[in-house]
């Protein structure tokens, strides 16, 4: 497993399916940016809840970032010729919407954020 951040465009609308069990997920491909002009088409799955409604409020061209675990491939083409392919199993999704939203509330004052503090324990006497 590779734990992997994927950024490119969402190409064509994402899916959604219903497993066998009867929960539903999501698929997508993605196409990033694989250097020199060429391009990789990424296969997405989500299963989560929340990364898959994250995917599908999404369209076709869309900007999205996507965090996950990597399976690179390898397929031939018609020609003979062999083509790498990824498959990502997606477990966080962020989008332009994402981005938006977080700035709204990093431009509130302080007083007014909803922000959890983690508690700590200042008694060092058992260390």
């Amino acid at each position: 497993m590779i734990d992997a951040l994927i950024a490119g465009k969402l190409y064509g609308q994402p899916k959604t399916m219903t497993s066998k069990t009867g929960k539903p997920f999501a698929t997508a491909k993605v196409r990033a940016a694989a250097g020199e002009g060429e391009a990789l088409f990424v296969n997405v799955i989500a299963f989560d809840p929340d990364t898959v409604a994250a995917l599908l409020a999404l369209g076709d061209g869309d900007s999205v970032a996507l965090a996950g675990s990597l399976t690179p491939k390898v397929w031939t083409d018609r020609d003979g010729n062999h083509r790498p392919a990824v498959d990502l199993v997606a477990h966080q999704v962020l989008a332009a919407y994402h981005v938006i939203r977080k700035r709204k509330v990093i431009q509130k004052p302080v007083d007014q954020r909803q922000v959890q503090r983690p508690e700590f324990d200042d008694d060092l006497s058992d260390l």
